[in-house]
């Protein structure tokens, strides 16, 4: 079992191993494993939090970024993504407007993963991330 056995992540599990990772996917994931930008757009930073806004036209994509700290993300509209995560999973997932997910990380523990619009609508999110927890933020620039 792997830390990321345990958190809770939304989906049916579409592909293990790899298996529909084109090299450029598995390039963007080694380009951007540090990458602390879990949004389209940061909206509001203090001390505290960062507060996150991801709007997704049908077809688009948000890159690889890489969660280290305690978050929790808000679905704003009903959708469906899909998700690669650094461990070769593939998951396709259904939101519901209002629907909310909390994730909380141990010192060394992250999850790296994309996420793409699969839907025929638009697909937004509010994410909120605790900047103080086991691991320190990563840096935006």
């Amino acid at each position: 079992m792997t830390f990321l056995d345990n958190l809770p992540l939304a989906g049916a599990v579409v592909g293990t191993d790899f298996s529909d990772w084109p090299a450029s996917l598995r390039d963007e994931f080694q380009a951007n494993a540090h990458n602390g930008h879990v949004g389209g757009l940061l909206l509001h930073e203090s001390e505290r939090v960062r507060v996150w806004q991801i709007r997704l036209a049908p077809g688009e994509r948000l890159p690889a970024h890489r969660h280290v700290l305690d978050y929790f993300w808000t679905a704003l509209t009903d959708g469906r993504s899909r998700q690669h995560t650094h461990d070769g999973t593939t998951r396709e997932v259904s939101y519901r407007r209002g629907e909310t997910r909390e994730y909380v990380f141990g010192a060394g523990e992250y999850l790296l993963h994309d996420l793409e619009n699969i839907g025929g609508d638009d697909l937004a999110f509010i994410t909120v991330e605790q900047v103080r927890g086991a691991n320190p933020p990563l840096p935006l620039s």
